[in-house]
């Protein structure tokens, strides 16, 4: 670490993770350790739990934290857009190629979202609530709205997290999914109960979404049960790195220094998964983390132009696996 940047002053840094057991905690416990790495005796650094959505956004607001993280990075373009992140900034993104995906039991006669509409029985949807807070269940009510959709008119099956609505739906007790999270195994058994089918949201929604500043993106044929053609859906891709934009330069340096020339760290933790099923991108590209969806911190846009293309060295001490 002979090389690296050090904080000359002991620092307490508060990071705002997720529940607990998935990648946000990951990603927190990376920098925090790297960042105690390079501070001085009495730094202390503390990893909170979150929930992922606007609850990040009010904790860095409130300065019940430091840095945050947020996915998907298209609600932080909406947010962005709206004029919600005042007085924020980013220290990068890093890359999850996710999307929300509607799946339905293949004998339901609906070919898109709207068709739902149509349908003749009670019909049982699994998603996230739309409780101001989860971002999941906000894009699927939204959506669904949007589709022309009455969501009264349904039941649903809610949870915070993806799997148990996912089960819901793999175990034949709901008709209908909306969620995220395609990339795990989870998903590649939701047809075990009967065949599935995903239904596009339709130009008018993906439309009305881009407009607000959140874009689309694509599922490959075949990287779902039973998707046999491409599927353009909404994009749930990627997460965004927070802090608030007083955050004192050198600290701003340091994350975003660390975020670059440590990031085998983080990598090794998922190398083991194939890249295009893995919950976090690799490898992790210094040029797409600085692509963010609020201005960079100062101090973080001269890391990166500092850093470049952050090539790492054959063996920088910073890979835990390889």
């Amino acid at each position: 670490m002979s090389d690296s940047p050090r904080l000359n002053r002991p620092v307490t840094v508060q990071f705002r993770a997720d529940w607990g057991q998935a990648n946000f905690h990951r990603i927190c416990g990376w920098l925090s350790q790297e960042l105690g790495d390079r501070s001085p005796e009495g730094s202390r650094f503390g990893i909170w739990n979150g929930r992922g959505g606007s609850d990040q956004i009010a904790a860095l607001r409130a300065k019940e934290c430091d840095i945050t993280i947020v996915t998907p990075t298209a609600a932080l373009s909406m947010m962005q857009q709206a004029g919600e992140l005042k007085g924020l900034a980013a220290l990068g993104v890093l890359p999850q190629r996710d999307r929300l995906v509607v799946a339905v039991d293949a004998e339901l006669p609906v070919s898109t979202v709207a068709d739902l509409a149509s349908v003749d029985r009670p019909l049982t949807i699994a998603t996230s609530q739309d409780d101001g807070v989860n971002l999941i269940g906000f894009a699927a009510h939204k959506g669904l709205r949007l589709a022309g959709l009455d969501p009264d008119r349904f039941s649903f099956f809610y949870d915070e997290r993806p799997f148990p609505p996912i089960h819901q739906f793999a175990s034949g007790k709901a008709d209908v999914l909306i969620h995220e999270a395609i990339m795990t195994p989870h998903w590649q058994s939701i047809d075990r109960v009967r065949p599935v089918k995903y239904l596009p949201w339709g130009d008018a929604v993906l439309d009305a979404f881009e407009a607000e500043g959140w874009g689309r993106a694509t599922v490959p044929a075949g990287y779902l049960p039973g998707l046999e053609k491409d599927l353009t859906t909404l994009d749930f891709a990627d997460f965004g790195l927070l802090c608030r934009e007083d955050m004192e330069d050198d600290l701003a340096y340091l994350v975003t220094w660390c975020m670059v020339r440590t990031r085998a760290a983080l990598e090794g933790q998922y190398r083991h998964i194939p890249a295009d099923r893995s919950p976090i991108g690799y490898p992790l590209v210094p040029a797409d983390m600085a692509r963010t969806p609020l201005p960079l911190h100062p101090a973080a846009a001269r890391a990166y132009a500092d850093l470049g293309d952050g090539e790492l060295p054959e063996d920088d001490g910073s890979v835990i696996w390889k």
